[in-house]
């Protein structure tokens, strides 16, 4: 359950409206790495957290600030575009909004579907996509993912702030990057603060540790001749996992596998020279089948407690 409450989080009023400067404004909106994604993420991550206390709080607490700050952007937008269109250059484009639009570098979008209103969308009128958000229920994934969405808004924002002079744009601006600024050094706190409670025992992902390929774990390939990349400390230092020492080996094949596919199902008429033998045709009955007879493996294999 949320409340709202009609103060916003902090003030969001240009000193005059600027309709070209609103069309740059909706990436720290909608982008990629605008207001909506960090919203959505942290809102996601947190409803689907299972660590009760601290951790679900917190996700919850910046989830519902990012909620505000869209707030402030959108508000912010409706401001910039008060008046819009407004940079007619002829009677033609002053009697025609959305040809007024265009001539005056407007979003057109925000004459004719938003009524000079934001948009969910970024610069270019692209609308958000939930495929930005990160949320594994894996917290340490995601607080990483966390700190480079909060660098990636702050960039954004930056560069945003040096595109106007508008001291009411800039004054809420700086404000953003004061909060993106410390929502990095949270999830960097957060990431050091998961492994002093266990939940982690690096800072870096490592399920499946215990059986993923040890050699190749330590090494840093390399497919440039002179390439100096190995003088780095990911090829001169040492693992953070097991303190072993990296090494540098030329990017090679490791294996006699070349990649041939099997033999294509006749009925999906690929183009097909025959090398693999002749195909099957493939049903759904076949795929179903398949997947049973996996099951029985499984159950076999946990029975006799064969796990190769």
């Amino acid at each position: 359950m949320y409340r709202h409450t009609r103060e916003l989080q902090f003030t969001a009023k240009p000193e005059k409206p600027d309709a070209l400067f609103a069309a740059k404004f909706q990436e720290i909106l909608g982008g990629q790495f605008g207001e909506m994604t960090v919203m959505m993420q942290y809102l996601f991550q947190g409803w689907n957290c299972r660590v009760p206390g601290k951790y679900k709080d917190m996700i919850m607490d910046i989830g519902a600030e990012e909620i505000s700050h869209v707030e402030m952007l959108t508000v912010m937008l409706a401001r910039l575009l008060e008046g819009a269109p407004g940079e007619a250059t002829d009677k033609a484009a002053a009697a025609n909004p959305a040809l007024a639009a265009v001539l005056g570098g407007q979003n057109v979008q925000h004459a004719i579907v938003s009524g000079g209103g934001a948009r969910p969308t970024d610069s270019l009128g692209n609308p958000w996509n939930a495929g930005y958000i990160a949320a594994s229920g894996n917290l340490l994934t995601d607080f990483r993912s966390n700190v480079a969405a909060e660098a990636q808004s702050r960039l954004m924002t930056s560069r945003i702030a040096n595109m106007t002079d508008d001291r009411g744009v800039k004054e809420m601006l700086a404000f953003n990057l004061a909060r993106d600024t410390y929502h990095q050094q949270q999830w960097l706190l957060g990431i050091q603060m998961l492994a002093e409670d266990g939940f982690t025992e690096t800072q870096i992902e490592r399920s499946n540790g215990d059986w993923e390929n040890h050699d190749a774990a330590h090494v840093f390939y390399t497919s440039t001749n002179g390439s100096a990349a190995g003088e780095g400390l990911w090829a001169t230092g040492n693992s953070l996992v097991d303190g072993e020492p990296f090494r540098t080996e030329e990017l090679r094949p490791l294996t006699d596998d070349d990649g041939t596919l099997p033999a294509p199902d006749p009925l999906q008429f690929v183009t097909y020279d025959g090398n693999a033998g002749p195909g099957k045709p493939g049903t759904g009955a076949g795929a179903h089948g398949q997947g049973a007879q996996n099951v029985v493996t499984k159950v076999k294999d946990a029975l006799t407690g064969d796990d190769s």
